[in-house]
Protein backbone atom coordinates (compact mmCIF):
# COMPACT_ATOMS: atom_id res chain seq x y z
CA UNK A 1 0.00 0.00 0.00
CA UNK A 2 1.29 3.50 -0.81
CA UNK A 3 1.71 5.88 1.65
CA UNK A 4 -2.03 7.47 1.99
CA UNK A 5 -0.89 11.22 1.31
CA UNK A 6 0.31 13.10 -1.40
CA UNK A 7 2.52 16.21 -0.02
CA UNK A 8 5.94 15.93 -1.95
CA UNK A 9 6.52 12.16 -1.90
CA UNK A 10 9.71 11.05 -2.17
CA UNK A 11 11.47 7.46 -1.85
CA UNK A 12 13.57 6.84 1.35
CA UNK A 13 14.31 3.33 1.38
CA UNK A 14 14.07 2.15 4.78
CA UNK A 15 16.50 1.45 7.68
CA UNK A 16 17.06 -2.07 7.48
CA UNK A 17 15.66 -3.06 11.02
CA UNK A 18 16.01 -7.06 11.36
CA UNK A 19 17.66 -9.39 9.57
CA UNK A 20 16.41 -12.03 7.14
CA UNK A 21 14.70 -14.69 8.37
CA UNK A 22 17.57 -17.66 10.04
CA UNK A 23 17.00 -21.17 11.51
CA UNK A 24 16.66 -22.01 15.05
CA UNK A 25 20.35 -22.74 16.65
CA UNK A 26 20.45 -26.02 18.98
CA UNK A 27 21.03 -23.94 22.69
CA UNK A 28 22.93 -25.03 26.21
CA UNK A 29 21.05 -23.07 28.21
CA UNK A 30 21.57 -22.30 31.67
CA UNK A 31 19.91 -20.17 34.59
CA UNK A 32 20.81 -19.04 37.90
CA UNK A 33 18.80 -18.51 40.62
CA UNK A 34 19.71 -16.55 43.45
CA UNK A 35 17.34 -15.79 46.39
CA UNK A 36 18.02 -14.64 49.95
CA UNK A 37 15.85 -13.76 52.79
CA UNK A 38 18.01 -14.71 55.92
CA UNK A 39 21.23 -13.34 56.49
CA UNK A 40 24.04 -14.64 58.53
CA UNK A 41 24.77 -11.68 60.42
CA UNK A 42 21.27 -9.11 60.18
CA UNK A 43 18.82 -9.27 62.32
CA UNK A 44 15.56 -11.12 61.99
CA UNK A 45 13.93 -7.80 61.14
CA UNK A 46 15.68 -7.20 58.28
CA UNK A 47 14.91 -10.88 57.03
CA UNK A 48 12.68 -11.04 53.61
CA UNK A 49 9.96 -14.07 52.79
CA UNK A 50 9.83 -13.88 49.59
CA UNK A 51 13.02 -14.68 47.91
CA UNK A 52 12.74 -18.89 48.82
CA UNK A 53 9.52 -18.76 46.99
CA UNK A 54 10.05 -16.55 44.32
CA UNK A 55 13.25 -19.09 42.78
CA UNK A 56 10.56 -21.91 42.99
CA UNK A 57 8.34 -19.80 41.22
CA UNK A 58 10.99 -18.74 38.44
CA UNK A 59 12.14 -22.39 37.97
CA UNK A 60 8.35 -23.23 37.01
CA UNK A 61 8.52 -20.39 34.78
CA UNK A 62 12.10 -21.66 32.89
CA UNK A 63 11.08 -25.23 32.61
CA UNK A 64 7.43 -25.19 31.62
CA UNK A 65 7.33 -21.60 29.48
CA UNK A 66 10.63 -21.11 28.48
CA UNK A 67 11.82 -24.43 27.41
CA UNK A 68 14.88 -24.38 29.95
CA UNK A 69 15.92 -28.42 30.98
CA UNK A 70 15.82 -29.21 34.75
CA UNK A 71 19.18 -29.85 34.96
CA UNK A 72 20.38 -26.62 33.30
CA UNK A 73 19.00 -24.51 36.39
CA UNK A 74 20.91 -24.17 39.66
CA UNK A 75 19.79 -22.67 42.32
CA UNK A 76 21.61 -21.14 45.45
CA UNK A 77 18.86 -20.32 48.61
CA UNK A 78 20.10 -18.16 52.14
CA UNK A 79 23.54 -19.84 53.08
CA UNK A 80 24.02 -21.65 49.96
CA UNK A 81 24.04 -17.84 48.22
CA UNK A 82 27.25 -16.42 49.99
CA UNK A 83 29.73 -14.00 47.72
CA UNK A 84 31.91 -16.78 46.84
CA UNK A 85 29.34 -19.05 45.63
CA UNK A 86 27.77 -16.45 43.98
CA UNK A 87 30.59 -15.54 41.65
CA UNK A 88 31.98 -18.83 41.24
CA UNK A 89 28.60 -20.32 40.01
CA UNK A 90 28.14 -17.00 37.20
CA UNK A 91 31.77 -17.93 36.17
CA UNK A 92 31.86 -21.86 36.35
CA UNK A 93 27.77 -22.17 35.37
CA UNK A 94 26.90 -19.27 33.12
CA UNK A 95 30.34 -18.60 31.82
CA UNK A 96 32.00 -21.53 31.49
CA UNK A 97 29.68 -24.53 30.42
CA UNK A 98 28.10 -22.03 27.93
CA UNK A 99 29.46 -20.68 24.10
CA UNK A 100 28.03 -18.36 21.49
CA UNK A 101 24.26 -18.49 20.64
CA UNK A 102 23.43 -20.16 24.28
CA UNK A 103 20.52 -18.63 26.24
CA UNK A 104 21.80 -17.36 30.26
CA UNK A 105 19.73 -16.57 32.57
CA UNK A 106 20.50 -14.69 35.79
CA UNK A 107 18.07 -13.93 38.20
CA UNK A 108 18.01 -12.47 41.61
CA UNK A 109 16.13 -11.96 44.84
CA UNK A 110 16.88 -10.39 47.65
CA UNK A 111 18.31 -6.92 49.22
CA UNK A 112 19.59 -4.15 46.86
CA UNK A 113 22.00 -2.02 48.90
CA UNK A 114 24.31 0.88 47.88
CA UNK A 115 28.17 1.20 48.97
CA UNK A 116 30.47 3.84 48.72
CA UNK A 117 32.06 3.93 45.10
CA UNK A 118 36.12 3.37 45.22
CA UNK A 119 37.00 3.79 42.22
CA UNK A 120 35.34 6.68 41.77
CA UNK A 121 33.73 5.44 38.53
CA UNK A 122 30.16 6.57 39.69
CA UNK A 123 28.83 10.10 39.48
CA UNK A 124 26.82 9.87 42.73
CA UNK A 125 30.07 8.63 44.73
CA UNK A 126 28.01 5.39 45.37
CA UNK A 127 28.37 1.75 43.85
CA UNK A 128 24.86 -0.38 43.45
CA UNK A 129 25.37 -3.75 44.70
CA UNK A 130 23.40 -7.06 45.74
CA UNK A 131 22.99 -8.51 49.28
CA UNK A 132 24.69 -12.28 49.91
CA UNK A 133 23.99 -14.48 52.46
CA UNK A 134 27.05 -13.35 54.58
CA UNK A 135 27.27 -9.84 53.90
CA UNK A 136 28.54 -7.67 56.78
CA UNK A 137 28.25 -4.16 58.64
CA UNK A 138 31.51 -2.38 59.08
CA UNK A 139 32.02 1.21 60.43
CA UNK A 140 29.50 3.11 57.93
CA UNK A 141 29.45 0.78 55.45
CA UNK A 142 28.51 -3.15 53.65
CA UNK A 143 30.95 -5.66 52.73
CA UNK A 144 30.59 -9.00 50.97
CA UNK A 145 28.48 -7.86 48.29
CA UNK A 146 27.95 -8.17 44.59
CA UNK A 147 29.10 -4.86 43.19
CA UNK A 148 27.73 -3.17 39.67
CA UNK A 149 31.62 -3.35 38.74
CA UNK A 150 31.81 -6.92 39.88
CA UNK A 151 28.78 -8.02 37.84
CA UNK A 152 29.90 -5.80 34.83
CA UNK A 153 33.03 -7.50 33.40
CA UNK A 154 31.08 -11.00 33.90
CA UNK A 155 28.75 -9.99 31.40
CA UNK A 156 31.51 -8.42 29.08
CA UNK A 157 32.32 -12.20 29.02
CA UNK A 158 29.04 -13.45 28.10
CA UNK A 159 29.28 -11.35 24.70
CA UNK A 160 27.54 -13.84 21.56
CA UNK A 161 25.00 -15.27 24.11
CA UNK A 162 21.33 -14.59 25.14
CA UNK A 163 21.33 -12.97 28.62
CA UNK A 164 18.69 -12.07 30.47
CA UNK A 165 18.95 -10.31 34.29
CA UNK A 166 16.45 -10.42 36.13
CA UNK A 167 16.83 -8.38 39.53
CA UNK A 168 13.71 -8.39 42.16
CA UNK A 169 15.88 -5.99 44.67
CA UNK A 170 16.05 -2.46 45.31
CA UNK A 171 17.33 -0.36 42.27
CA UNK A 172 18.25 2.58 44.33
CA UNK A 173 20.33 4.97 45.96
CA UNK A 174 21.02 4.85 50.12
CA UNK A 175 17.45 5.06 50.69
CA UNK A 176 15.82 5.39 54.32
CA UNK A 177 12.50 6.17 55.84
CA UNK A 178 12.49 9.97 56.36
CA UNK A 179 13.65 11.52 59.53
CA UNK A 180 12.87 7.84 61.31
CA UNK A 181 14.84 7.33 64.52
CA UNK A 182 15.32 3.80 63.72
CA UNK A 183 16.58 4.16 60.06
CA UNK A 184 18.69 1.14 60.19
CA UNK A 185 15.75 -1.38 60.40
CA UNK A 186 14.37 -0.81 57.25
CA UNK A 187 10.57 -1.03 56.65
CA UNK A 188 8.82 -4.53 56.30
CA UNK A 189 8.86 -5.83 53.31
CA UNK A 190 11.12 -3.47 51.94
CA UNK A 191 14.10 -4.96 49.99
CA UNK A 192 16.75 -2.33 50.54
CA UNK A 193 19.23 -2.19 52.84
CA UNK A 194 19.79 1.53 54.30
CA UNK A 195 23.42 2.48 55.50
CA UNK A 196 24.86 0.56 58.68
CA UNK A 197 23.97 2.98 61.52
CA UNK A 198 22.66 5.45 59.54
CA UNK A 199 21.20 8.81 61.07
CA UNK A 200 18.45 11.07 60.25
CA UNK A 201 19.66 14.00 58.15
CA UNK A 202 18.72 17.21 56.63
CA UNK A 203 18.72 16.07 53.12
CA UNK A 204 16.67 16.24 49.73
CA UNK A 205 13.16 14.52 50.56
CA UNK A 206 11.31 12.94 47.69
CA UNK A 207 7.97 11.57 48.61
CA UNK A 208 8.62 10.45 52.04
CA UNK A 209 11.84 8.62 51.32
CA UNK A 210 15.18 10.70 52.12
CA UNK A 211 17.92 10.01 49.25
CA UNK A 212 21.33 11.70 49.96
CA UNK A 213 22.56 13.52 47.49
CA UNK A 214 23.12 12.92 44.56
CA UNK A 215 22.08 12.03 41.04
CA UNK A 216 19.96 9.64 39.35
CA UNK A 217 22.86 7.01 38.55
CA UNK A 218 23.18 4.20 36.29
CA UNK A 219 21.07 0.81 35.96
CA UNK A 220 22.14 -1.87 37.91
CA UNK A 221 23.82 -3.17 34.44
CA UNK A 222 23.91 -1.33 30.97
CA UNK A 223 25.15 -4.16 28.39
CA UNK A 224 24.02 -4.12 24.35
CA UNK A 225 22.73 -7.58 24.25
CA UNK A 226 21.53 -7.89 27.67
CA UNK A 227 18.18 -7.57 28.52
CA UNK A 228 17.77 -6.28 32.41
CA UNK A 229 14.44 -6.36 34.28
CA UNK A 230 14.81 -4.50 37.53
CA UNK A 231 12.21 -4.37 39.97
CA UNK A 232 12.33 -0.25 40.71
CA UNK A 233 14.17 2.75 39.10
CA UNK A 234 16.46 4.51 41.07
CA UNK A 235 16.27 5.83 44.54
CA UNK A 236 13.02 3.41 44.86
CA UNK A 237 12.43 0.24 47.02
CA UNK A 238 11.28 -2.92 45.49
CA UNK A 239 8.84 -5.10 47.87
CA UNK A 240 7.87 -8.29 48.89
CA UNK A 241 4.03 -8.53 49.08
CA UNK A 242 3.04 -7.93 53.05
CA UNK A 243 -0.51 -8.77 51.75
CA UNK A 244 -0.02 -12.42 51.87
CA UNK A 245 0.76 -15.02 54.50
CA UNK A 246 4.53 -14.92 55.22
CA UNK A 247 4.73 -18.36 54.18
CA UNK A 248 3.28 -17.82 50.77
CA UNK A 249 4.91 -13.82 50.19
CA UNK A 250 6.61 -13.26 46.86
CA UNK A 251 8.18 -10.35 45.31
CA UNK A 252 5.62 -7.78 43.50
CA UNK A 253 8.04 -7.76 40.42
CA UNK A 254 8.45 -11.28 40.40
CA UNK A 255 5.09 -12.20 40.71
CA UNK A 256 4.54 -9.79 38.13
CA UNK A 257 6.86 -10.75 35.40
CA UNK A 258 5.95 -14.12 36.15
CA UNK A 259 2.34 -13.36 35.90
CA UNK A 260 2.65 -11.51 32.57
CA UNK A 261 4.32 -14.28 30.50
CA UNK A 262 0.40 -15.46 30.23
CA UNK A 263 -1.18 -14.50 27.35
CA UNK A 264 -4.73 -13.64 28.67
CA UNK A 265 -2.84 -11.18 31.08
CA UNK A 266 -0.15 -9.13 29.28
CA UNK A 267 -1.24 -9.82 25.36
CA UNK A 268 -2.52 -5.93 24.79
CA UNK A 269 -3.25 -6.36 21.16
CA UNK A 270 -4.66 -10.16 21.43
CA UNK A 271 -2.30 -11.64 18.34
CA UNK A 272 -0.89 -14.47 20.45
CA UNK A 273 1.89 -12.43 20.89
CA UNK A 274 3.57 -11.03 24.33
CA UNK A 275 6.63 -8.70 23.43
CA UNK A 276 8.99 -7.23 25.91
CA UNK A 277 7.31 -4.32 25.85
CA UNK A 278 3.88 -5.88 26.36
CA UNK A 279 5.17 -7.57 29.39
CA UNK A 280 7.01 -4.52 30.57
CA UNK A 281 3.92 -2.48 30.66
CA UNK A 282 1.63 -5.19 32.32
CA UNK A 283 4.71 -5.75 34.99
CA UNK A 284 4.76 -1.83 35.70
CA UNK A 285 0.70 -1.58 35.95
CA UNK A 286 0.66 -4.22 38.27
CA UNK A 287 3.62 -3.15 40.88
CA UNK A 288 2.07 0.63 40.84
CA UNK A 289 -1.45 -1.26 41.64
CA UNK A 290 0.42 -2.61 44.69
CA UNK A 291 2.02 0.41 45.36
CA UNK A 292 -1.02 2.43 45.68
CA UNK A 293 -2.76 -0.07 47.68
CA UNK A 294 0.11 0.37 50.37
CA UNK A 295 1.13 3.48 52.65
CA UNK A 296 4.65 3.14 52.76
CA UNK A 297 5.04 2.61 49.16
CA UNK A 298 5.51 5.97 47.07
CA UNK A 299 6.65 5.14 43.61
CA UNK A 300 7.36 1.57 41.80
CA UNK A 301 8.71 1.95 38.88
CA UNK A 302 10.36 -1.07 37.08
CA UNK A 303 13.02 -0.91 34.68
CA UNK A 304 13.87 -2.71 31.41
CA UNK A 305 17.02 -1.91 29.80
CA UNK A 306 17.10 -3.93 25.96
CA UNK A 307 18.28 -3.41 22.53
CA UNK A 308 15.65 -0.73 21.22
CA UNK A 309 14.86 -2.89 18.07
CA UNK A 310 14.26 -5.82 20.56
CA UNK A 311 10.64 -3.96 22.41
CA UNK A 312 8.18 -5.42 19.89
CA UNK A 313 10.19 -9.22 19.74
CA UNK A 314 8.62 -12.11 21.54
CA UNK A 315 9.14 -12.87 25.13
CA UNK A 316 8.08 -17.03 24.80
CA UNK A 317 7.02 -18.57 21.38
CA UNK A 318 3.84 -17.19 20.47
CA UNK A 319 0.62 -19.29 20.84
CA UNK A 320 -2.59 -19.40 18.98
CA UNK A 321 -5.39 -16.88 20.21
CA UNK A 322 -7.87 -18.52 22.34
CA UNK A 323 -11.72 -18.46 21.18
CA UNK A 324 -12.45 -16.95 24.35
CA UNK A 325 -10.30 -14.30 24.41
CA UNK A 326 -11.56 -11.18 23.58
CA UNK A 327 -9.75 -8.69 21.56
CA UNK A 328 -8.66 -4.98 22.95
CA UNK A 329 -10.76 -2.18 22.18
CA UNK A 330 -10.52 -0.92 18.85
CA UNK A 331 -8.39 -4.17 17.97
CA UNK A 332 -10.56 -7.14 15.44
CA UNK A 333 -9.05 -10.76 16.51
CA UNK A 334 -6.93 -12.06 13.44
CA UNK A 335 -4.83 -15.09 12.53
CA UNK A 336 -2.09 -13.82 13.45
CA UNK A 337 1.12 -14.91 11.70
CA UNK A 338 4.83 -14.45 12.94
CA UNK A 339 7.91 -14.30 11.17
CA UNK A 340 11.08 -15.24 13.06
CA UNK A 341 13.90 -13.20 12.92
CA UNK A 342 16.99 -11.64 14.05
CA UNK A 343 18.00 -8.68 15.89
CA UNK A 344 21.10 -7.09 15.53
CA UNK A 345 23.38 -8.10 18.27
CA UNK A 346 21.44 -10.75 19.87
CA UNK A 347 22.37 -14.18 19.22
CA UNK A 348 19.20 -16.18 18.62
CA UNK A 349 16.25 -15.41 16.61
CA UNK A 350 12.66 -13.96 18.29
CA UNK A 351 9.40 -13.53 16.76
CA UNK A 352 7.59 -10.74 15.59
CA UNK A 353 4.18 -9.82 14.65
CA UNK A 354 4.43 -10.33 10.20
CA UNK A 355 1.93 -7.80 9.91
CA UNK A 356 3.40 -4.22 10.57
CA UNK A 357 -0.16 -2.90 11.32
CA UNK A 358 -0.64 -5.69 13.98
CA UNK A 359 2.58 -4.98 15.31
CA UNK A 360 2.34 -1.49 16.85
CA UNK A 361 0.61 -2.62 19.94
CA UNK A 362 3.49 -5.02 20.16
CA UNK A 363 5.81 -2.52 19.93
CA UNK A 364 4.21 0.41 22.30
CA UNK A 365 2.68 -2.29 24.70
CA UNK A 366 0.96 0.35 26.69
CA UNK A 367 -2.83 -0.07 27.21
CA UNK A 368 -4.95 2.41 25.71
CA UNK A 369 -6.96 4.07 28.55
CA UNK A 370 -9.02 6.70 26.42
CA UNK A 371 -7.28 10.19 27.83
CA UNK A 372 -6.08 10.13 24.22
CA UNK A 373 -8.82 9.79 21.29
CA UNK A 374 -8.32 10.08 17.73
CA UNK A 375 -11.20 11.05 15.01
CA UNK A 376 -11.01 11.43 11.33
CA UNK A 377 -13.82 13.43 9.51
CA UNK A 378 -14.63 10.98 6.92
CA UNK A 379 -14.69 7.51 9.20
CA UNK A 380 -12.42 4.62 9.47
CA UNK A 381 -13.41 3.72 5.74
CA UNK A 382 -12.71 5.90 3.25
CA UNK A 383 -12.24 5.33 -0.91
CA UNK A 384 -9.53 6.46 -2.58
CA UNK A 385 -9.35 9.85 -3.13
CA UNK A 386 -11.42 11.15 -0.26
CA UNK A 387 -10.59 14.60 1.20
CA UNK A 388 -10.03 13.77 4.98
CA UNK A 389 -8.92 16.19 8.20
CA UNK A 390 -7.33 14.24 11.54
CA UNK A 391 -8.18 15.06 15.12
CA UNK A 392 -6.97 14.50 18.28
CA UNK A 393 -7.64 15.32 21.16
CA UNK A 394 -6.31 14.73 24.93
CA UNK A 395 -7.18 14.41 28.70
CA UNK A 396 -4.17 15.72 29.77
CA UNK A 397 -1.98 18.49 28.14
CA UNK A 398 1.76 17.30 26.56
CA UNK A 399 3.54 17.16 23.10
CA UNK A 400 1.90 14.98 20.38
CA UNK A 401 3.42 12.70 18.23
CA UNK A 402 0.88 11.25 15.61
CA UNK A 403 2.46 8.44 13.32
CA UNK A 404 0.69 6.87 10.36
CA UNK A 405 1.92 2.70 9.65
CA UNK A 406 0.43 0.77 6.70
CA UNK A 407 0.60 -2.58 5.83
CA UNK A 408 3.71 -2.29 4.31
CA UNK A 409 5.59 -1.21 7.37
CA UNK A 410 5.89 2.36 6.20
CA UNK A 411 5.13 5.15 8.73
CA UNK A 412 4.49 9.16 8.06
CA UNK A 413 4.95 11.20 10.79
CA UNK A 414 1.80 13.55 11.09
CA UNK A 415 2.62 15.32 13.46
CA UNK A 416 4.75 17.21 14.67
CA UNK A 417 5.28 19.33 11.03
CA UNK A 418 6.95 22.41 10.12
CA UNK A 419 3.29 22.83 8.08
CA UNK A 420 1.92 23.62 11.25
CA UNK A 421 1.19 27.21 12.10
CA UNK A 422 2.60 26.43 15.64
CA UNK A 423 4.37 23.03 17.13
CA UNK A 424 3.27 24.01 20.84
CA UNK A 425 1.74 21.39 23.51
CA UNK A 426 -1.76 20.41 23.54
CA UNK A 427 -3.61 21.98 26.25
CA UNK A 428 -5.74 19.60 28.21
CA UNK A 429 -9.47 19.10 26.82
CA UNK A 430 -8.26 20.62 23.29
CA UNK A 431 -8.31 19.23 19.97
CA UNK A 432 -6.09 19.54 17.17
CA UNK A 433 -6.81 19.07 13.68
CA UNK A 434 -5.01 18.78 10.69
CA UNK A 435 -4.49 20.07 8.05
CA UNK A 436 -5.85 23.68 8.98
CA UNK A 437 -5.98 26.26 6.79
CA UNK A 438 -2.12 27.64 7.79
CA UNK A 439 -1.27 23.58 5.75
CA UNK A 440 -1.87 25.06 1.98
CA UNK A 441 -3.01 21.44 1.35
CA UNK A 442 -5.22 18.52 1.88
CA UNK A 443 -4.66 15.40 3.35
CA UNK A 444 -5.80 12.69 0.33
CA UNK A 445 -6.82 9.18 0.93
CA UNK A 446 -4.62 7.14 -1.09
CA UNK A 447 -3.41 3.30 -2.10
CA UNK A 448 -5.85 0.62 -0.76
CA UNK A 449 -6.32 -1.50 2.72
CA UNK A 450 -5.45 -1.50 6.44
CA UNK A 451 -3.54 1.25 8.48
CA UNK A 452 -3.22 2.49 12.06
CA UNK A 453 -2.51 5.90 13.11
CA UNK A 454 -0.85 6.17 16.42
CA UNK A 455 -1.20 9.47 19.07
CA UNK A 456 1.15 9.70 21.67
CA UNK A 457 1.09 12.67 24.32
CA UNK A 458 4.05 13.35 26.60
CA UNK A 459 2.84 14.92 29.47
CA UNK A 460 6.56 15.69 31.34
CA UNK A 461 9.10 17.65 28.89
CA UNK A 462 10.78 15.62 27.36
CA UNK A 463 12.69 16.66 24.46
CA UNK A 464 11.14 15.02 21.41
CA UNK A 465 13.29 16.98 19.12
CA UNK A 466 15.25 13.83 18.12
CA UNK A 467 12.64 11.71 18.49
CA UNK A 468 9.99 13.38 16.11
CA UNK A 469 11.84 16.48 14.03
CA UNK A 470 9.24 18.59 12.46
CA UNK A 471 11.70 18.39 9.51
CA UNK A 472 10.88 15.34 8.69
CA UNK A 473 6.77 15.64 9.60
CA UNK A 474 4.32 14.34 6.06
CA UNK A 475 7.78 14.35 4.07
CA UNK A 476 9.63 11.07 5.00
CA UNK A 477 9.12 7.81 4.46
CA UNK A 478 10.06 6.02 7.70
CA UNK A 479 10.89 2.49 8.42
CA UNK A 480 7.72 2.25 11.14
CA UNK A 481 8.89 -0.81 13.51
CA UNK A 482 12.71 1.29 14.18
CA UNK A 483 10.63 5.18 14.49
CA UNK A 484 8.27 3.03 16.73
CA UNK A 485 11.00 1.47 18.97
CA UNK A 486 13.38 4.58 19.25
CA UNK A 487 10.31 6.66 20.71
CA UNK A 488 8.80 4.27 23.00
CA UNK A 489 12.17 2.81 23.99
CA UNK A 490 13.09 6.91 25.06
CA UNK A 491 9.90 7.36 27.03
CA UNK A 492 10.31 3.85 29.16
CA UNK A 493 12.97 5.73 30.80
CA UNK A 494 13.54 6.99 34.21
CA UNK A 495 11.99 11.15 34.51
CA UNK A 496 15.15 13.04 36.10
CA UNK A 497 13.45 16.30 35.63
CA UNK A 498 12.82 16.88 39.16
CA UNK A 499 13.44 14.57 42.27
CA UNK A 500 10.36 12.47 42.03
CA UNK A 501 12.17 9.43 40.16
CA UNK A 502 9.36 7.66 38.31
CA UNK A 503 8.59 6.96 34.89
CA UNK A 504 7.85 9.42 32.27
CA UNK A 505 4.48 10.48 31.89
CA UNK A 506 2.52 9.54 28.80
CA UNK A 507 -0.77 8.25 27.08
CA UNK A 508 -1.17 6.84 23.54
CA UNK A 509 -4.15 5.44 21.41
CA UNK A 510 -4.42 3.95 18.53
CA UNK A 511 -7.33 4.18 15.04
CA UNK A 512 -7.25 1.65 12.24
CA UNK A 513 -8.60 2.42 9.43
CA UNK A 514 -9.23 1.38 5.76
CA UNK A 515 -8.98 2.96 2.05
CA UNK A 516 -10.55 1.06 -0.67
Amino acid sequence: MESMIRVWRRFLPACVWLAVMVSPLQAADRALLIGIGTYESLPPDMFLHGPKNDVLAMQDLLTNTLDFEPDSIRVLKDAQASRASILSSIEDWLIRDTKDGDRIFLYFSGHGLQVKDLNEDEEDGMDEALSTYDIKAVDSDWTNVILDDDIEPLLERMKGRVVTLVIDACHSGTISRSLSPDVAAGIKGARYLPRPFAQPVQQALTRGLRIDAGVVDKPVVKESGVTTWSAAAPYQVAWDDVRLPEDKRHGVFTSAYIGGHTPTASDGNGNGLISKAELFEYVKAQSQAYCQSQQNCENLDPQLETLTAALGTSVVEPQPVPDDVAAAPDEQKHDATYEQVKVEASAQPVYVDANPVSAVGDIVGKADTGDVTIALDRGPKMKKGDVFKVSVTSKLGGNLILLDVNTNGIATQFFPNEFAQKITPLRAGSTLTMPDDYYGFDFEADGSGESIMVAIVVSDAVDLDSLAPYERGLKVELNARETLSDIVARLQKTWTGDLENRGIQWSMTTLKYSVE
